[in-house]
């Protein structure tokens, strides 16, 4: 069946969620003219709820072990050959020190599933940072955990977490993941994350081994039924030491055509312009705020250890990426009509 492609999109920016074959047919039969229309529409939508703000975040990639064998990710516990790092408590508050200094008002704790990080040495963490700089926000990213850690990291202060669940269909979830690992369970960790009261976020790879149109709607639906305050999404890029090594990346129109189908179906949304992004496309990062996303995250991460934390191949640490170029940051914003500011950055309801 055809469908009227800008009509379906009219129907999003009416808060009409659309049927799977209706969102399969506009991913799957896209061009130009929707995409320059989907950006019109969803750059009206952020400036209605956010004006032209754009938010930052630091990120500080605290260790690059893994006890996970995610098949995509240069990180996983089967690479012998990646560089492992851990960061200490003082390393990880001299960047948040670092951070606070040029203007960050969040910062994202990131990194592997590392056993080393106990509930106890992230609540002290937590605790220290708080205590440190209690206005700021705190954003974790660290994988799968019980409901009783999430609850010790919420009540030692953690405000925000991010947890991809890569793909909504448990089927092609095991074609990306060991089978020690489940969509089941990922799901439930964010269902346990809005329990708690996190702001809490989830996303996923565009152009993933195996992914189809049908699959990309189905992320679309899911994330649309749980209702998260964060989406974080960027094309795929291969590893050269992954089993997926060989395979195609994914396509950067598609992801910004993605961002902007998000931005339409949760018009609030902390939709960050990916690394992922920045890193397939020199000027991605401001394709993605054209497309609907309000967030970047440069790095904080020590100097020394931002190679070692190479997820995906190429994966870019320097330049605009990282923090210390943030006048050069605001500059390219400033370039397509948009101001970063130095706020939180919180969800707005």
């Amino acid at each position: 069946m055809r469908y009227d492609r800008i009509g379906l999109i009219d129907q999003l920016e009416m808060q009409q969620i659309l049927l799977k074959e209706e969102l399969v047919y506009l991913i799957a039969n896209f061009g130009e003219k929707e995409s320059r229309y989907l950006f019109e529409r969803a750059a009206a939508m952020r400036k209605k709820n956010y004006g032209t703000d754009v938010y930052i975040r630091g990120l500080i990639e605290i260790t690059s072990y893994c006890k996970r064998n995610c098949l995509y990710c240069g990180i996983r516990a089967g690479n012998q050959h990646a560089e492992r790092y851990r960061l200490t408590k003082e390393e990880i508050l001299e960047c948040c020190h670092i951070g606070n200094e040029l203007g960050f008002k969040t910062f994202v704790l990131q990194g592997g599933e590392d056993p080393y990080y106990t509930d106890e040495l992230m609540t002290d963490i937590i605790l220290a940072i708080k205590k440190a700089y209690p206005e700021n926000a705190i954003t974790l990213s660290l994988g799968e955990k019980s409901y009783e850690s999430y609850k010790m990291f919420r009540e030692a202060g953690a405000d925000r977490y991010l947890l991809r669940h890569e793909t909504a269909n448990n089927e092609h979830y095991n074609q990306l993941h060991p089978p020690q690992m489940s969509g089941q369970e990922r799901k439930h960790c964010l269902a346990d994350l809005k329990r708690l009261g996190f702001q809490f976020g989830t996303g996923f790879m565009v152009g993933s081994p195996f992914q189809t149109p049908e699959l990309l709607a189905e992320d679309l639906l899911f994330i649309h039924e749980i209702q998260p305050q964060m989406v974080g999404i960027g094309p795929f890029i291969p590893h050269h030491e992954t089993p997926f090594a060989d395979q195609q990346a994914g396509s950067v129109p598609l992801t910004l055509f993605m961002i902007g189908l998000l931005r339409l179906i949760l018009p609030h949304a902390l939709l960050p312009s990916t690394t992922a992004l920045g890193t397939a496309e020199a000027n991605g990062r401001e394709l993605g705020i054209l497309a609907g996303a309000n967030v970047i995250m440069p790095n904080l991460s020590p100097l020394d250890v931002r190679k070692k934390y190479m997820i995906y191949d190429n994966k870019i640490a320097t330049g605009l990426e990282a923090a210390e170029s943030l006048a050069g940051l605001k500059k390219s914003m400033n370039a397509i009509g948009y101001q970063i500011v130095e706020t939180r950055g919180d969800f707005k309801k």
